[in-house]
């Protein structure tokens, strides 16, 4: 599956089933860059697909993932 974003660059969807989730990957071609979310096997793999293209977008835009905690240097 190829849709293209926004600025019309290919990016790649891989969507896997394990067990009651699934695993969703996005991968922007031109770059390379992936990243990955899990969803409920139940959720509809339009809201899947674009949840996944957002995440894409924040990393190719170098913005940190809101989640997870910066960490300062170690005493």
């Amino acid at each position: 599956m190829r849709p293209t974003g926004d600025a019309g660059e290919e990016v790649i969807f891989e969507i896997t089933r394990v067990g009651d989730a699934q695993r969703v990957a996005a991968v922007h071609v031109a770059s390379g860059i992936e990243v990955v979310i899990q969803a409920p096997a139940s959720a509809a793999l339009v809201d899947v697909r674009a949840l996944a293209l957002r995440k894409l977008r924040r990393a190719l835009a170098g913005e940190p993932d809101p989640r997870r905690r910066q960490r300062g240097p170690a005493s």
